[in-house]
């Protein structure tokens, strides 16, 4: 018969170490790689680290792992009120949020970064979030909940308003015209003049004719042979 002292030497050799604790801050640079590299897959720009963004994200993560409530409005507040208390002057923001929890614990910071990430591809909406055009600006925070070991994370996008596209259109018809701005539809009077702010560059359509607008942009309904026609000013 094992000593007493090799068999509990025995029974501690079949359970596993304990995890290693995990740095949140480096789990959350991993994400913002495996972000950019998916989207470099598909051929979109990789996104900026933001600090204001990244703070945002990091709060939220602790309180949902200190509070263990989940949601994208766990605090009452959304994404972008969260954003713009970090000092964050938005254009747009989305938010990417989950939690994960392994008995075992995991075993890197590589581990737990691929899970949420890979987690977020597999989702529609967060895939969506992942793979927008608009956004040029990301930030990301971690938390884990002590009481119940969850690891809470959170991907903010963002565009900021400086990168928001001003032009402008002017009805030089004597008739009152529609025309659209992406999906939306706006009238204007006649020899009268509209001033748009749009975060990213959405199609002006009028009629057979569609811009892309650029900063600054004018354009301007004219009467002619045929019909209105929508003509881009020279700046």
């Amino acid at each position: 018969m094992l000593p007493r002292l090799l068999l509990a030497l025995a029974a501690l050799a079949a359970f596993p170490a304990p995890a290693q604790p995990l740095d949140p801050a480096r789990a959350s640079d991993l994400v913002v790689e495996q972000a950019n590299a998916f989207r470099r897959e598909q051929k979109l720009p990789a996104l900026e680290t933001n600090d204001s963004l990244a703070r945002a994200a990091t709060d939220f993560a602790a309180f949902m792992a200190n509070s263990n409530r989940f949601g994208h409005k766990a605090d009452g507040n959304e994404p972008a009120e969260r954003a713009r208390r970090q000092g964050y002057d938005y254009c747009m923001v989305a938010e990417n949020i989950g939690y994960q929890y392994r008995s075992r614990g995991f075993r890197s910071v590589a581990e737990l970064a691929g899970g949420f990430v890979t987690g977020w591809k597999k989702s529609p909406e967060h895939r969506k979030n992942l793979l927008d055009r608009d956004a040029v600006e990301t930030g990301v925070g971690m938390a884990r909940s002590a009481s119940t070991g969850r690891w809470y994370a959170v991907q903010l996008f963002g565009r900021p308003a400086s990168k928001s596209v001003k032009f402008s259109v002017a009805n030089e018809t004597s008739r009152d015209v529609e025309y659209r701005v992406g999906e939306k539809r706006h009238s204007l009077p006649r020899r009268s003049v509209r001033t748009h702010e749009v975060c990213a560059a959405e199609a002006l359509k009028f009629g057979r004719d569609t811009y892309a607008p650029k900063p600054d942009d004018r354009f301007s309904v004219v009467d002619e042979s045929r019909g209105p026609r929508l003509r881009h000013l020279a700046p």
